[in-house]
């Protein structure tokens, strides 16, 4: 079977192509608000190489609104076209920590992270978002735009992420900053 995997939870846009475990196809493009044009391109180089696709994964989250929504959008519009399946995951869970408990964290912007924590490579806690203050006592493993190492979700480990999960609804952990009139 080939599956597509797509993830745009973070700054970078990412697309890969496997046959069964086997990598056919990876890449990826960093631009925090490129989302919506690099997948498509990226999906454009991953066709020439392999056409068959038999079903989509997709990172649902945490991470920002409008990036996070171009790739969930682009996944399942593509999954509609081709009238194959489509499977979320979280996204976090698919960041490759070589550790038995671990915090990892993306950059949610306005001074918080998005995090979750795991041990031996299950999530336990979270995905929540918080200020890094509100859990500073904890090593956290940082990635993403304003940390220090930057880490992102790995394409074969959200594949085998989808073995386990099928997440419906994208991981949107705050309220949204629109309000309607009458409540301002």
């Amino acid at each position: 079977m080939n599956c597509l995997v797509i993830d745009s939870a973070t700054d970078r846009s990412s697309l890969a192509l496997f046959s069964g475990n086997d990598l056919l196809y990876s890449g990826f493009h960093d631009g925090a608000t490129e989302h919506a044009e690099a997948l498509p391109k990226l999906l454009a180089e991953c066709l020439r190489v392999e056409n068959r696709v038999d079903q989509v994964v997709v990172g649902m989250g945490p991470g920002p609104y409008t990036g996070l929504r171009v790739g969930i959008i682009f996944a399942q519009s593509f999954a509609c076209a081709r009238q194959i399946s489509w499977i979320g995951v979280c996204s976090l869970d698919g960041i490759d920590i070589d550790s038995h408990s671990y915090i990892v964290s993306t950059d949610a912007r306005r001074k918080e992270i998005y995090w979750a924590r795991y041990q031996d490579g299950l999530r336990v806690e979270g995905p929540k978002v918080s200020s890094p203050i509100e859990i500073k006592d904890i090593e956290i493993m940082r990635f993403g735009h304003g940390f220090t190492d930057a880490l992102y979700p790995s394409m074969a480990l959200l594949l085998a992420k989808s073995k386990s999960q099928d997440i419906r609804q994208p991981f949107y952990l705050r309220r949204p900053d629109a309000t309607e009139s009458s409540a301002r």
